[in-house]
């Protein structure tokens, strides 16, 4: 019997790991970095090993946030009230809500990425948004949209409850970008969101 109980405990712990591990890998690697002093950049820095160039997957519309060594495609025009079509959006990228703004324009850009149907799911939805609150107030955030680079600077990182829905609308007279994902990772407790301004673009 006590044999019968630690194969089910193991059987547990195995799954847990098996779900989670891929969280665990992504907050190790963070830690493996600050702890080497590792820094990502757009730009080469010659005779620098403590620098990682870091380059867009494509410049029609991708993200690049640094501090965190995130770089994916973002996908343009995506229900977020349309559970079925972004989640089969999420295992490609990050959704740019339908109706929000788009680099080069008025309004605020809505960029999401969660794992809202089971918190089981959250290795295969919300992976390049996992380490969002690592982000803090001046961190640099590139969204490449239409051949041009975009740049935003972090003003808040806040969690709020999954009731609150103004955060899209943003402000319409001011280019804005919010980066918005579970909290924690996998849950439904709350959305952790990140609100940046634009600065500049190249």
């Amino acid at each position: 019997m006590r044999v019968f109980a630690y194969l089910i405990i193991i059987l547990f712990l195995a799954i847990l790991t098996t779900l989670f591990w891929p969280i665990a890998q992504v907050e190790i690697g963070y830690f493996s970095d600050q702890i080497g002093s590792v820094k990502y950049t757009l730009e080469d820095v010659p005779y620098n090993t403590f620098v990682k160039v870091l380059r867009p997957v494509n410049t029609d519309f991708s993200i690049i946030i640094p501090k965190i060594a995130v770089i994916a495609p973002i996908i343009a025009g995506v229900d977020p009230q349309n559970e079925f079509e972004y989640l089969k959006v999420l295992k490609e990228g990050i959704a740019q809500a339908k109706d929000t703004g788009l680099p080069g324009g008025k309004g605020n850009i809505y960029l999401f990425a969660h794992s809202r149907d089971a918190f089981y799911n959250v290795a295969k939805y919300n992976t390049k948004f996992f380490l969002l609150g690592k982000l803090s107030k001046g961190d640099e955030i590139f969204i490449y949209y239409k051949g041009r680079r975009f740049k935003y600077v972090v003003d808040e990182v806040k969690v709020i409850s999954p009731d609150e829905v103004n955060y899209s609308a943003g402000s319409p007279d001011k280019n804005t970008l919010t980066l918005q994902t579970d909290y924690p990772p996998g849950m439904l407790f709350g959305r952790l969101i990140v609100t940046a301004d634009e600065v500049g673009m190249q």
